[in-house]
């Protein structure tokens, strides 16, 4: 690798990056959850959620309306959300080809469990890409927002995080990744991404958003070549 490289490790988020299954999810809760609280409430609790594992979510649904859901539920919807992910979320337009096109290990972190990630990673067709490892929620203490999958990730790679580059969707993975000392390009092509998104992921800290995936080689490549805004050339 260049030793006039700033960055050697790319790390991407799964959902809602490489696939489009955060929409598909949001779906799946909003209609069990539905038949339990009022749904116009129930919009504004979910509101921004995505990118927490799926237990935090309800543990906010629970808190919010005084209920406790029962495990029977929970498991239910647990399975039929990831029946409906596995059969149903289609790959990020343009992942696949971006990601084949940048010239840097790359590894994956995220919230999902690990069957989730590898299936995904199958369905984008990726999977020989990932050279660096899959790293799961399963495999650390804290998930996101807390920063242990990403420096798990970096720590496997040999990598120091503040070579570390991620790409991020939620405001809890992004959260995670500046918490590793990690530099992170934010990713708003998925389709459950508002509208205002883009500003809130520029208030927590990333150096730049993306709408579309043909945009990810050209400014990775760049970023090589400039140092962090707090590091001197």
């Amino acid at each position: 690798m260049s030793a006039a490289s700033y960055i050697d490790l790319l790390i991407s988020d799964c959902d809602g990056v490489l696939i489009d299954s955060e929409i598909v999810a949001e779906r799946m809760v909003r209609e069990a959850l539905g038949k339990r609280v009022p749904l116009h409430e129930l919009e504004v609790v979910l509101h921004g959620t995505f990118g927490l594992q799926a237990r935090d979510i309800l543990a906010r649904v629970e808190a919010h309306f005084g209920i406790t859901l029962e495990e029977q539920f929970i498991r239910e919807l647990y399975h039929n959300t990831g029946a409906s992910i596995h059969d149903h979320a289609l790959p990020i337009a343009g992942a696949r080809d971006a990601y084949l096109n940048i010239d840097l290990p790359l590894a994956v972190a995220s919230n999902s469990h690990l069957a989730g990630i590898v299936h995904s990673l199958q369905r984008c067709q990726l999977t020989e890409r990932v050279d660096s490892g899959i790293f799961s929620a399963e495999q650390v203490a804290r998930p996101k927002p807390a920063p242990d999958v990403y420096l798990l990730a970096a720590k496997t790679a040999g990598v120091a995080p503040q070579r570390c580059l991620v790409v991020e969707d939620s405001s809890t993975g992004v959260t995670a990744a500046l918490a590793a000392g990690m530099r992170v390009i934010g990713f708003l092509g998925a389709s459950h991404i508002p509208p205002e998104h883009g500003e809130t992921l520029r208030q927590l800290g990333v150096e730049h958003v993306i709408r579309h995936m043909d945009e990810l080689p050209g400014l990775v490549e760049r970023l090589r070549r400039e140092p962090p805004p707090n590091v001197l050339p």
